[in-house]
C-alpha cells in the first residue's frame, strides 16, 4: 500500500464524520469562493478592452438630475473623443412589479449607440430596421431568450417616472460580450409622447480614442461645464458602475468580513474533527511506531488526511460556486462579470490547503511525541 492510499484511506476510517466535514468546508468554501468572484467582478476586473475606453458623464449632484442635450456637441469637439450618444434612464414596468420581470429601458440615439458600443453584436440589417423606426427598439439576447421575445414582437411598457408609456416594436436582439438585461429604444419617441424632457438627457457615453487619454478627456469635460448651472461628473464605465454598488454601503468591509467568518468556521470544523480522529488513534500511533514508522512520518500522515479532507470540500465548494457564479452572470447587472476563474479557484483551495494543514499540526505534532508504552496502555 503506498504512503498516499493509506492517508486516503484513513481519512474516511470514520466515514459518517468525515463526509459531514466534507460538506461543511465545501459549504464554507462555497461561500468563499463567491466572495471573491463578487470582489474580482467588482474591483479588479476591467470588463472588454473597448469599455476601457469609455467614459460616462452625468450631474456632478446627482443621476436625479439631468443634462443639457446641447452638452453632447460639446464633448464631441474635445480632443481624444471619437464618439459620443446620449441615454435616458425610462424605468418602466413591464406586465406587473414582480422582479423577475423587471429590465432597464434606456432612450437613446439609434445612429449613434452602436458606435460607442461597437462589441455589441447586431445584425446590419436589425440595426437598419431599428434606425429607420421610431419605435423600434434592440434587446439584449440573454433578455429576448427568458421572455421569448422574437424580432417584430411588441412591447407594451408603462411608464413609471414619465407620464407616458412605451409601445415598442423589437427591430433587432444584440449580444453583448456580458449580458445586459437591457433595451435600447429612440429617446425621441419619449421626446414626442413627453415634451418636457425634450432637450434634456441622463447621462453622455463617450468613446476615447485610446485608455491613455481617458484621465485628460475626463479632466476637460468637466473643466467646460465647471461653472455651468448644470456641472459635471465624469467618470470610467467601471467606476460608474461602482458608484451603485456603493450605494448599498459599504460593499468592500462587507465582503471581507463575510470571508474571514467564512475561513473561521472551516478552520473551526477542520480542527474538530482532526483532534477528535488523531486522539481516538492514540493506541494505533504507538503501534506504527513499533512498526518503525518516525515522528515525521506519523506527523506527515495526520497533516496530510486533514489537508485531502480539506481539498476535497474545497473542490466541491468552488465547483458548486463556479455553477452559481455562470448562473448569476446570465441575470446580467452588477453581476453580468461574476465569474470563477482558474486563479479564484487556486486561491480557494489555497486557503483549503492551509485550514487543512493548520487545523492539524498541532494535535499531530503532540500525538507524533507519543511514547509507545504509554501508547499501548491508552484506552479510549
Amino acid at each position: 500500500m503506498t504512503l498516499t492510499r493509506f492517508v486516503t484511506k484513513n481519512a474516511f476510517r470514520n466515514r459518517r464524520r468525515s463526509i459531514l466535514t466534507v460538506l461543511s468546508i465545501g459549504f464554507s468554501l462555497l461561500l468563499l469562493t463567491l466572495m471573491m468572484a463578487i470582489w474580482r467582478s467588482f474591483y479588479i476586473d476591467q470588463g472588454s478592452a473597448l469599455a476601457a475606453q469609455r467614459l460616462i458623464v452625468r450631474h456632478k449632484v446627482s443621476l436625479v438630475f439631468s443634462l443639457p442635450g446641447f452638452y453632447r456637441e460639446k464633448i464631441r469637439a474635445v480632443p481624444g473623443v471619437t464618439q459620443v450618444v446620449n441615454s435616458q434612464w425610462f424605468g418602466g414596468q413591464y406586465k406587473d412589479d414582480k422582479p423577475e420581470n423587471f429590465f432597464a429601458q434606456f432612450g437613446t440615439d439609434p445612429q449613434e449607440f452602436l458606435k460607442v458600443y461597437p462589441e455589441f453584436q447586431i445584425p446590419a440589417d436589425q440595426v437598419e430596421a431599428w434606425q429607420k423606426d421610431r419605435a423600434g427598439a434592440i434587446v439584449d439576447s440573454e433578455l429576448a431568450k427568458k421572455f421569448k421575445w422574437n424580432v417584430g414582437d411588441r412591447l407594451n411598457i408603462k411608464g413609471l417616472i414619465f407620464p407616458v408609456n412605451l409601445e415598442l416594436t423589437i427591430r433587432g436582439i444584440y449580444t453583448a460580450p456580458q449580458p445586459t438585461q437591457a433595451i435600447y429604444f429612440n429617446k425621441t419617441y419619449l421626446d414626442e409622447g413627453y415634451p418636457q424632457v425634450k432637450g434634456s438627457e441622463g447621462i453622455f457615453a463617450i468613446l476615447v480614442d485610446s485608455p491613455d487619454h481617458m484621465t485628460q478627456v475626463a479632466r476637460t469635460v468637466d473643466d467646460m461645464f465647471r461653472n455651468s448651472t448644470k456641472p459635471t461628473k465624469t467618470e470610467t464605465e467601471k467606476a460608474f458602475q461602482l458608484g451603485f454598488v456603493q450605494m448599498l454601503g459599504n460593499v468592500k468591509a462587507f465582503i471581507l468580513s463575510i470571508c474571514g467568518a467564512v475561513v473561521f468556521a472551516i478552520l473551526l470544523v477542520s480542527a474538530n474533527t482532526m483532534a477528535m480522529s488523531i486522539r481516538e488513534r492514540t493506541r494505533e500511533v504507538a503501534v506504527l511506531k513499533t512498526l518503525g514508522f518516525t515522528r515525521n512520518s506519523i506527523l506527515g500522515l495526520f497533516v496530510g488526511e486533514a489537508v485531502s479532507l480539506s481539498l476535497m470540500g474545497g473542490i466541491l465548494g468552488s465547483l458548486i460556486a463556479m455553477f452559481l457564479a455562470a448562473g448569476a452572470a446570465r441575470q446580467g447587472g452588477f453581476m453580468a462579470a461574476m465569474r470563477v476563474t482558474p486563479g479564484t479557484m487556486g486561491v480557494a483551495l489555497l486557503v483549503a490547503a492551509l485550514v487543512g494543514f493548520i487545523s492539524a499540526v498541532v494535535p499531530s505534532y503532540h500525538a507524533s511525541q507519543i511514547n509507545i508504552v504509554e501508547g499501548l496502555r491508552h484506552i479510549g
